[in-house]
């Protein structure tokens, strides 16, 4: 669990307990439905245009599925839900998304 200062006004601050996971939690569940580490890959948020490292997003396990949040504007990147035999992925927070491929 990630902690962040917060502040209350001037010279005070509480700590507030983040329910969120980083976005390398997202290697073992994304692994089946990428070759690569997504964890690596660049994406662009929809919601302030920042541009980040999945691995330096939100990630949020505590639902039936994974929501990915953006760690500057908190908007939703990405959804990931796995039932028996199948997984839905979302990713319409995101305007892209950019693996590195290996050199051939």
């Amino acid at each position: 669990m990630a902690m962040a200062m917060r502040g209350k006004g001037v010279g005070m601050a509480t700590q507030v307990a983040q329910d969120f996971l980083d976005g390398n939690d997202l290697a073992g569940a994304a692994r089946e439905l990428f070759v690569m580490d997504v964890t690596t890959a660049t994406g662009r948020c929809t919601g302030c245009g920042l541009l980040s490292r999945i691995g330096e997003t939100h990630v949020y396990d505590r639902a039936p599925g994974i929501v990915v949040r953006c760690p500057a504007c908190d908007n939703v990147l990405m959804r990931l839900v796995r039932a028996p035999g199948r997984a839905w992925l979302d990713l319409s927070g995101m305007s892209c998304l950019e693996f590195v491929l290996p050199v051939d």
